[in-house]
């Protein structure tokens, strides 16, 4: 079974369409990478993911639990609130922008939803949460302020952030495009570190090298619709279709 399952997602804003019958399957374990040009739907796609967006037709499946069907008649049916925020916490995002509490340290940025909306041990919960600054190598930081940070250590807060809701399935939205190329790397290497722990990830990026090396399978999203998926080295080597080859060719400059 996967742990995630889209089918025939379609999402339009007003009278455009961004998303036009999405489907993908994604499998315990698995880094799936999403590239495409900019308005291809990628990040959209992850929005309804989570419920950011809903969507107008299709089917959402998380763990086998059906979040939202279509019926024969084209109604869209979504769970009750109550039962979307219990599976939609199984997921976690990281957006392009950090998204930090300015007056919260880092430890605080961490800790606040375990302890004030989940109700978990204090204790506990701020051992979890140092724990979580070792692995994206911040172990120092706990109680630094954003503003004390760099863009790339916020970025990797915002990670530790999303890790500490315990999440089934990850979704990173672009998270280095808001980041300088020179710290880029640092988080990539979280990011990479977490893929080799078999930690299930979609990641809409525009880093190809990370892309080619890191994921398990990769999606090529064009004007709302996916139009190729396979390995890394499918789709980078050897494109089926001429709009992937073109995309690929501008960007690697081939």
């Amino acid at each position: 079974m996967h742990i995630l399952e889209l089918d025939k997602i379609t999402k339009r804003f007003g009278s455009t369409t961004v998303l036009e019958h999405v489907t993908l399957n994604v499998s315990q374990g698995e880094t799936v990478s999403i590239i495409g040009s900019s308005g291809a739907g990628k990040s959209t796609l992850l929005r309804c993911v989570n419920q950011l967006e809903l969507i107008d037709s299709g089917r959402i499946s998380l763990e086998g639990e059906e979040l939202v069907t279509t019926d024969e008649k084209g109604s869209v049916n979504y769970l009750p609130e109550k039962e979307l925020r219990r599976i939609r916490s199984k997921t976690a995002m990281v957006f392009q922008h950090f998204n930090l509490f300015p007056h919260l340290t880092c430890l605080e940025n961490i800790t606040l939803t375990g302890i004030k909306i989940r109700k978990e041990n204090k204790s506990e919960t701020e051992a979890f949460a140092h724990s979580l600054l070792k692995i994206v190598g911040l172990p120092h930081k706990a109680d630094a302020y954003p503003s004390q940070l760099s863009g790339g250590q916020k970025q990797r807060i915002a990670i530790a952030r999303a890790l500490a809701l315990k999440p089934k399935v990850m979704l990173f939205d672009e998270p280095t495009s808001a980041l300088d190329p020179e710290i880029t790397g640092e988080v990539l290497t979280v990011i990479r570190k977490l893929a080799e722990e078999k930690m299930t990830m979609l990641v809409v990026t525009h880093e190809i090298p990370f892309a080619r090396d890191v994921s398990d399978s990769v999606v090529y999203m064009d004007k709302g619709q996916i139009v190729e998926v396979g390995k890394p080295t499918e789709i980078f080597t050897n494109p089926k279709t001429e709009r992937l080859n073109t995309f690929l060719s501008s960007i690697l400059r081939i």
